[in-house]
């Protein structure tokens, strides 16, 4: 059964850091919200250090949403492997979300509302 998806502008100001290194910060965040889950928060590519960001070959076909590419960021500290991912082929349900990068949610990354 397909859940209801929608996409929302988070309001306010977004920071996210990985080992020690400000990844981003944006007012230009998105949410996508999905069934019942917490929303997940997407950054534009643009507002990010993408030179953290190596694109791996993981690669994932979401049947709602899409092809799904993943990332792993590089820091000094540390190499956090496919924590990063984007939609390199949306469905027409998240076609916003091109060019944005949501991350996992982990300890290892810091996202905060400032």
């Amino acid at each position: 059964m397909k859940s209801e998806i929608t996409i929302s502008v988070a309001s306010g100001k977004w920071s996210i850091r990985a080992g020690g290194a400000v990844l981003g910060e944006t007012t230009k965040a998105l949410e996508l919200y999905e069934g019942d889950s917490k929303p997940t928060l997407y950054f534009p590519k643009k507002d990010l250090a993408m030179a953290f960001f190596e694109r791996t070959e993981h690669e994932i076909v979401h049947p709602h949403k899409g092809t799904i590419g993943y990332y792993s960021i590089v820091t000094k500290s540390q190499t956090l492997e496919n924590i990063a991912w984007e939609f390199i082929a949306p469905r027409p349900e998240v076609v916003d979300l091109l060019n944005y990068v949501s991350f996992a949610s982990t300890s290892a990354i810091t996202i905060e509302r400032l």
